[in-house]
């Protein structure tokens, strides 16, 4: 079970936003929480507790290809981001990485900033509890569920082999 507050932002939240290019000489996730996010919303790295909930309008995630961006985000503390619609390429870097994303576009109406919500990545349900309303997103398959709860496709294939 997730529960944290939202930090909500809305359409075309590119990579270069969740993570400028300036910082791509480190692949260290603190360095990158350090400046996840700051072209976009210049407190969030002081606002953000573990356990936080990113949700925004289409296509998050979109841009350049790098998986700095979920690292980024999974590393400043964000336990999950719900969205109507992620970029492709984000989606599959993100649960390459462990970071759980939700399609919801009922959810991302029903939320505001500051929100706490709670989501169960079992059975894809998210509740607001401020409002107390309840969504339903499609939850992940058992595999993928398990890819997100050991931290991405890296000690997924390890723990598959042994080491």
């Amino acid at each position: 079970m997730i529960k944290g507050k939202v930090h909500k932002y809305g359409s075309n939240v590119d990579t270069d936003v969740i993570i400028p290019a300036r910082y791509l000489n480190t692949t260290d996730p603190d360095e990158l929480a350090t400046h996840c996010m700051e072209d976009i919303d210049a407190d969030f790295v002081k606002t953000v507790r573990p356990g936080d909930i990113i949700v925004a309008d289409d296509n998050f995630g979109c841009g350049s290809s790098r998986e700095h961006a979920p690292i980024a985000i999974k590393a400043s503390g964000i336990a999950c981001v719900i969205a109507n619609t992620f970029a492709r390429i984000f989606y599959r870097n993100s649960l390459n990485t462990g970071l759980p994303i939700l399609e919801c576009p009922e959810a991302v109406a029903g939320i505001n900033n500051g929100d706490t919500v709670e989501i169960d990545l079992e059975s894809g349900k998210i509740t607001n509890v401020t409002t107390s309303n309840s969504f339903q997103a499609k939850p992940f398959p058992p595999f993928m569920r398990e890819l997100i709860e050991v931290g991405g496709l890296v000690n997924y294939a390890k723990a598959k082999v042994g080491r």
